[in-house]
């Protein structure tokens, strides 16, 4: 009766006290259409929420073969953009007005009918309507069969490269959710709804290869839109975004159209600012970034490729730079975390740097950074790896090192701020850089540290030392 009465009040076909069989109905394209306009034309609240109460009866009640009829792919593809579009004007009923702050001034008024308890965790959600999208969620999944969201938008690819019906069924629909963001994610309109860009990045993040390079043309613009926001918090969902992107996009996807050398220009200027939270995932969004467009020095034969500098080496050299200045804590932490995955990147191409190397190393183990000294320990892995891969250039560095690492030493043992772990870890690798600096100057090391007073050291920075004698005796 719901339906027949829907129909008849559309002009689709006659009403009728009994059910219609589906040979019987109208094309559902043509409903959703009427349905479209009449949403998009409401004048009132009341006439907008008496539609969308009809929409949800409809289906409710309506047969899904007539729902989801098509034949043949032409039909299928005007049907998606037949529910894409009603979906888009459901969304445009339920949507906040623009936001003042990014799309100019609104009058107070707009505001007004916006519920007051609309805001507990974000502007647009409350407890209620956070379980409700769960619920319907839950509600798809079973529908359509999916096992999770990720299979929802990516669907399955072998069922779907066998064609047909079945086929057709096991399209992800990340393709239709696209279209209908859109509209909404254009470099003049994204900013008018807060909600816009944290539904496109859930759904980016629940694609992974192979689906995502398909839509990559939809996925990349906006997620460059958010990396170059000045607010600190798009920027970081845009590098999170980018980084998803990188990780989960052939390299020569990535490389076509010059796309990856847009990325690269887009993170690296995220190096010269001073935000901690946008720097961090910077660094490691380059790190994956850069083996996409350059083979690491690491992997360079013995040629004179090997001393031309490359994108490697501009990030590490600016790297540093701003390492050997900084002063705030947590962007040192920060740096020091990064560095040793960039000088194994490096290998031996680390000789073009050693001397920015060398004075950050003496500067960062010279501050304290508890309680677990984070810091100094990444400086010492650092310290390790060019050791192990600059070796011959080391034996010159031998001395300034070993009072460095000497000084280290006697500050961590009388340290009572320490715990007992992080003194032990800070003194076991401290001892293998020691080795690992003897090991490059032919013994060296172990004369000079038989010349140490031993009534100037405690007997945890003797038994330390002993060690390294010991053991390469």
């Amino acid at each position: 009766m719901e339906l027949s009465s829907l129909l008849h009040d559309f002009h689709l076909s006659s009403s009728s006290e009994k059910p219609l069989p589906c040979s019987s109905l109208p094309p559902i394209t043509e409903l959703l259409s009427r349905l479209q306009e009449k949403l998009i034309g409401a004048s009132s609240d009341s006439e907008t929420s008496s539609l969308i109460g009809r929409v949800e009866r409809l289906f409710q009640t309506a047969d899904p073969c007539w729902l989801f009829s098509a034949n043949g792919d032409e039909e299928w593809a005007e049907l998606q953009a037949a529910y894409g579009a009603l979906v888009g004007a459901l969304i445009g009923c339920a949507a906040l007005p623009p936001c003042e702050d990014d799309c100019g001034s609104l009058p107070a008024s707009v505001y007004q009918s916006i519920p007051g308890r609309a805001g507990p965790d974000q502007v647009w959600t409350s407890s209620s309507s956070r379980a409700a999208a769960q619920s319907l969620q839950e509600v798809l999944l079973r529908a359509g069969g999916w096992r999770d969201s990720s299979h929802l938008l990516m669907g399955d690819k072998r069922r779907e490269e066998q064609g047909g019906e079945e086929g057709r069924r096991s399209r992800g629909l990340l393709g239709g959710i696209l279209d209908v963001l859109q509209p909404q994610l254009t470099k003049d309109s994204w900013q008018r709804c807060e909600a816009v860009k944290l539904v496109f990045s859930w759904t980016l993040l629940q694609v992974t290869r192979p689906s995502l390079s398909p839509h990559l043309s939809h996925l990349l613009p906006p997620s460059l839109l958010l990396n170059d926001h000045y607010r600190p918090e798009n920027c970081i969902l845009g590098v999170r975004c980018l980084h998803h992107i990188v990780l989960n996009t052939p390299a020569a996807d990535l490389r076509l159209f010059n796309r990856a050398e847009v990325l690269y220009q887009a993170l690296f200027k995220h190096l010269y600012t001073s935000e901690t939270a946008v720097i961090q995932p910077a660094l490691s969004c380059l790190l994956d970034l850069l083996v996409v467009l350059e083979k690491p020095p690491l992997s360079l034969g013995p040629s004179s490729s090997r001393r031309t500098s490359c994108r490697h080496d501009d990030v590490l050299r600016l790297v540093l730079t701003h390492m050997e200045a900084e002063q705030k804590v947590a962007l040192r932490r920060v740096y020091a975390s990064a560095l040793p995955l960039y000088i194994d990147r490096m290998g031996v191409a680390v000789c073009r740097h050693l001397r920015q190397v060398e004075r950050v190393v003496l500067g960062y183990l010279e501050v304290r950074d508890p309680p677990e000294e984070t810091s100094r320990l990444n400086i010492l892995e650092v310290l390790k790896i060019t050791t192990r891969e600059a070796w011959p250039r080391m034996a010159c560095r031998v001395d300034v090192l070993l009072r460095c690492l000497l000084k280290l030493l006697v500050a961590v043992s009388s340290d009572s701020g320490l715990s007992v772990s992080v003194r032990q870890t800070l003194m076991n690798q401290t001892c293998l850089c020691l080795k690992l600096l003897d090991g490059c100057c032919h013994g060296d090391v172990q004369r000079l540290l038989q010349q140490v007073d031993s009534s100037c050291c405690s007997s945890e920075v003797l038994s330390c030392l002993a060690t390294v004698t010991v053991t390469n005796s």
